[in-house]
């Protein structure tokens, strides 16, 4: 049968359950949020005169539940709207409602015999052969159907979510005994399509895949340090970025997810675990116990390893001394192995560095890495069928650079073998047996695809990605770069479509962009059906080079800086106007300069997780890339409400639009998500499609062009109506008044009022037609004189010095 979920329900409301299904929601899919009807009254319901019986109290934790998504920060929706896709209700009065949904997660207590009781519920309410989900991190999953029907057990799987649901990448699939295919097969397609996420499908083994290795590694870090006598914060630099790992480290992340929660999962393998060795490194340490019955538990008892303090010189990070049980200021590490690791730029590098040094830093690094390599290695084939997925889930899941295979073949398998031999370990059998097949790594590159070893077949089978993935790197290394130069790239996607890459520091936008931006819709006008901007890196593009517009400033090459603005300006309309198409595909941070170019594609493939800004207010300066022009011509595309329509020269005003407008602009308002740019007007609802996977951005791009290439006209330059003098003093009411209330400084008014004379068409007469280069041309002559003034400068290098705007 033809599967989809056009409804959802979601059990238990709790942190987890909220989230969860506030992402079901994120993807427009209208959830049931269900929880226990609460056994007494709280305070303000006993004020309120409510009983047991008033629907508000027994659905008490499935409206806290989506009231707490829309205050969690980061935010847990992508838009507070969706909040109205989510309906609260209880397991005593609203299980009916299961028998509508397509998918049901259960999200409740890590209990065995709550969760069975919970699905003998379930299936007496349920639509026969619709989804059901555990979101267990550790459970049995085969164990926790046992007496459900054959046809609930076919439907059933592990569907175990990371949190924060929405941001974490990692979703593990655990296939029961008598999971169908089919339905496997489905919960995969739709986790990476619709819900965004790098999914690993994993065995029914304690913990799965990312927790055992990696909770594996937490305790093993907590041992090590003790045997060589080191404090957390030393540890916390041994195990950060030196090791590949994020900058949490090790106690700073246990402190976010919290002891309790790591102590839990710790002992779901202790209890279960036969290896004596194993269960040795599983076994509580009696300070971690101890913070336990203190509960300094981490971030959400206010103390773990770490605690915050006011000083008399402001807030102070202590770190606790577990030798004490009393907290300290923290000491930097001082070992000539960690100097010298950090010394080199690549992650790699730095890994192998540190774990060859002599000092005793340089041992606990060996000791925890060896470890973590030995078990991930003797574990292949019981959590998860293949390197790949494991590896993966280490990536996704705990933010690693590299996975432990991958960690293998850096650290250089016969080099690591042979240490791990004089030390006396015994070797896996997936290292003996690729050793013994001849190959010396785990990973190899043939023709710009990666390979991966095959414990089973001792062959290397090409890594694995959906249809619609596209890596530009593959590409790069099978010759299909059509251009380039040292900040962009022009990559052949194959069907006739290119790809835009940018590939600066941070993707700055300066000169080799511009050029390759020019130089591109030359080539598609002339040889292909179209073109996708995109990239892979962080981010996809903070904006211009402000280091090189500050130079140029400090030594009034004012010339040069208005051909540089000029020069951007006319790149950006080009790609507006160009005769095929041209998809924009940001993610992540694309301000400043980086929303423009994206403001003029024709289409655009947008990353959920994309942060799109108009931010040079911050830097002391006015967008000069074309995104005053953009917003303001569609602001004029609106239709004002009725209530908000005045007249200005003879034509109904636009005003509450340009106001809008303005205040996104003056306010360096940024987008949280890909559906709130939409909302913010930074893109177009009716030429915008929201991708939540990041790694099937470029490949939905691709198909937008494809769509679009056989009819595309490119849009016709049209002119809007200037609201004029009444229109920008209708605005500097609002400036003034933030000035009086001091609010803002003098300068930001400064540029507020400019902001404000660009959008109203720079004290025309109203109703006089602007095309988009009349405001060009206002925007590169804001943005020159600002830069001639000493505040704006100071502003500039400030945010190069600290990465943080000064309000001068």
């Amino acid at each position: 049968m033809k599967r989809s979920v056009q409804k959802a329900a979601v059990l238990g409301a709790g942190v987890m359950g909220a989230t969860i299904a506030g992402h079901l929601a994120n993807v427009g899919i209208p959830t049931y949020l269900l929880d226990i009807v609460p056994g007494t009254l709280n305070p303000d319901e006993e004020k309120k005169g409510l009983t047991l019986e008033s629907p508000q109290v027994r659905n008490r934790f499935a409206v806290n539940g989506i009231a707490n998504l829309l205050k969690s920060k980061p935010a847990a929706l992508y838009v507070p709207e969706n909040a109205k896709l989510l309906t609260p209700g209880n397991f005593e009065d609203n299980m009916d409602c299961l028998s509508q949904c397509d998918l049901i997660i259960e999200v409740v207590l890590e209990r065995m015999d709550i969760k069975q009781s919970l699905f003998e519920k379930v299936e007496k309410n349920w639509k026969p052969g619709s989804i059901v989900a555990s979101n267990t991190s550790g459970l049995s999953i085969n164990t926790m159907i046992e007496g459900r029907s054959q046809e609930f057990k076919q439907n059933f799987v592990g569907m175990h979510f990371f949190n924060p649901p929405r941001y974490m990448r990692l979703l593990e699939i655990i296939p029961a005994k008598e999971s169908s295919q089919e339905v496997v097969d489905f919960m995969v397609d739709f986790s990476e399509r619709i819900l965004g996420k790098g999914v690993v499908v994993c065995k029914d083994t304690p913990n799965f895949v990312a927790n055992r290795i990696g909770v594996f590694g937490m305790c093993a870090t907590v041992k090590a340090m003790l045997e060589f006598d080191l404090n957390a914060d030393e540890v916390d630099e041994l195990t950060g970025r030196v090791m590949g790992h994020p900058k949490s480290a090790s106690f700073r992340t246990l402190d976010m997810v919290g002891l309790d929660v790591m102590l839990h999962v710790a002992k779901t393998v202790y209890d279960v675990a036969e290896d004596p060795e194993e269960k040795a490194i599983f076994a509580p340490v009696e300070f971690l116990q101890k913070m336990v019955e203190n509960k300094w538990l981490g971030d959400k008892t206010g103390q773990g390893f770490y605690k915050k303090v006011k000083t008399e010189k402001g807030r102070e990070v202590l770190v606790l001394d577990y030798k004490t049980m009393e907290y300290r200021p923290k000491q930097k590490a001082t070992f000539g192995s960690l100097s010298d690791a950090k010394s080199k730029k690549k992650p790699e590098r730095m890994l192998k560095v540190l774990v060859n040094g002599k000092d005793k830093a340089a041992q606990f690094a060996w000791k925890v890495t060896k470890q973590q390599l030995l078990y991930a290695a003797n574990l292949l084939g019981v959590i998860a069928d293949d390197i790949q997925s494991i590896d993966q889930a280490m990536k996704w899941g705990f933010n690693w650079d590299f996975g432990p295979f991958e960690t293998w073949d850096i650290l250089g398998v016969p080099a690591v073998v042979e240490r791990l031999r004089a030390e006396g370990d015994k070797i896996p059998k997936v290292v003996e047996d690729l050793l013994a097949s001849g190959k010396t790594s785990f990973y190899e590159k043939k023709d710009g695809a990666r390979y991966i070893f095959d414990q089973n077949t001792k062959a290397a089978n090409p890594e694995k990605f959906g249809e619609s993935v596209i890596f530009l790197a593959p590409l790069k290394e099978q010759n299909k770069v059509i251009a380039k130069n040292d900040g962009a790239s022009l990559i052949d996607i194959g069907n006739g479509v290119v790809c835009l890459e940018f590939h600066s520091k941070a993707n700055s936008i300066g000169s080799d962009i511009v050029n390759m931006m020019n130089y591109s819709v030359k080539e598609i006008e002339k040889n292909y059906e179209g073109m996708v901007v995109a990239n892979y890196g962080q981010h996809f593009s903070v904006g211009a080079n402000i280091m090189l517009v500050m130079m140029y400033a400090e030594a009034q090459e004012w010339v040069e800086l208005d051909f540089m603005v000029k020069e951007l300006q006319d790149a950006n309309m080009r790609m507006k106007y160009c005769r095929k198409p041209v998809v924009m595909a940001p993610h992540g941070m694309a301000l400043g300069g980086g929303c423009e170019i994206v403001m003029h594609g024709n289409k655009v493939a947008a990353c959920a997780e994309s942060y799109i800004g108009l931010v040079e207010v911050g830097v002391g300066l006015v967008p000069g890339g074309g995104g005053v022009k953009e917003l303001a011509f569609r602001a004029a595309e609106l239709d004002p409400p009725k209530s908000a329509s005045i007249k200005t020269g003879g034509t109904n005003s636009y005003q509450p639009m340009i106001n809008r407008a303005f205040e996104h602009i003056a306010m360096a308002k940024v987008a949280t998500s890909g559906p709130e740019a939409v909302s913010l007007g930074f893109l177009r609802k009716s030429d915008t499609k929201i991708v939540t996977n990041r790694d099937q951005l470029i490949g939905e791009a691709k198909k937008m062009v494809l769509e679009t290439a056989p009819d595309f006209m490119p849009p016709v330059p049209t002119t809007i109506k200037a609201l004029g003098a009444p229109g920008q003093a209708a605005i500097e009411v609002g400036i003034e008044t933030m000035v009086w209330g001091k609010y803002i400084s003098k300068h930001d008014a400064k540029i507020a009022r400019k902001v404000a004379s660009i959008l109203t068409g720079g004290g025309v007469t109203p109703g006089t037609p602007l095309t988009e280069q009349n405001l060009l041309d206002l925007e590169r002559e804001s943005f020159l004189s600002l830069l001639g003034e000493p505040k704006t400068i100071d502003r500039i290098r400030h945010m190069l010095t600290t990465n943080k705007p000064l309000r001068n």
